[in-house]
């Protein structure tokens, strides 16, 4: 099957650059979940016409970064706790899926290079601690699982679940700590080639997450 990269990997255009600008604003905390996105101050920060921040507006509310709702201005994703717990209920079997996928079609030869260095980017990017960097670590990292697994309906959906509004919204040391433990334990069961235990891996990884994010609401409720 031939392997199709992500939307992020594809393109220079005026779109493409809105599209990634307004990601890195986020995962840099330069936007916020609940921010107002107005068409000419995008534009004119990136450089692009209005129709190339609508294109790329559109694509980030499929993929559930903007809220695109009639009778309001496009803003910046905010999830309520309700909400919250539903998109991590939906990425805790759907990063099962990918790591299952990604471990049944792994080849070192043709795979272990690039697995490699996304074990690599994630554990510099918390050596040098600078903004947004193990945001794009980690997005990078599942590209590579995509690509590995090779499901052309994973890559299409898995990028929308909307884990960019979660840890933006949460952002706490003990989020980045945990994930990159559980992100090297699962690329060992993919390099090991147990399907089973990189699924695994993968739960307990998003289980992980929604333990930290849980104690965080109910701080939230009490205050």
């Amino acid at each position: 099957m031939e392997r199709s990269g992500s939307p992020e990997d594809q393109g220079g255009s005026a779109t493409q650059r809105t599209y990634r600008g307004i990601l890195s604003d986020l995962e840099q905390g330069r936007m916020v979940p609940g921010q107002r996105l107005v068409e000419t101050e995008l534009a004119q920060r990136f450089g692009v016409g209005r129709n190339a921040v609508r294109e790329a507006m559109q694509r980030l509310a499929a993929r559930g970064v903007v809220d695109l709702s009639r009778n309001r201005s496009p803003m910046i994703r905010l999830l309520d706790a309700e909400e919250t717990l539903e998109v991590l209920e939906v990425a805790r079997a759907m990063t099962s899926l990918v790591l299952r996928t990604a471990t049944r079609q792994f080849d070192p030869d043709r795979d272990g290079t690039a697995l490699n260095e996304a074990r690599r980017q994630l554990d510099l990017a918390v050596e040098q601690d600078e903004p947004g960097q193990f945001s794009r670590a980690r997005r990078a990292f599942y590209r590579v699982l995509l690509r590995i697994g090779g499901n052309r309906e994973l890559q299409r959906l898995f990028p929308a679940i909307g884990m960019h509004i979660i840890y933006a919204q949460y952002q706490t040391p003990a989020l980045r700590g945990i994930r990159l433990e559980d992100y090297r334990t699962m690329i060992a069961a993919v390099e090991a080639g147990e399907p089973d235990a990189a699924g695994d891996a993968a739960e307990a990884h998003v289980s992980h997450v929604m333990a930290i994010i849980g104690e965080r609401l109910r701080a939230i409720a009490k205050t």
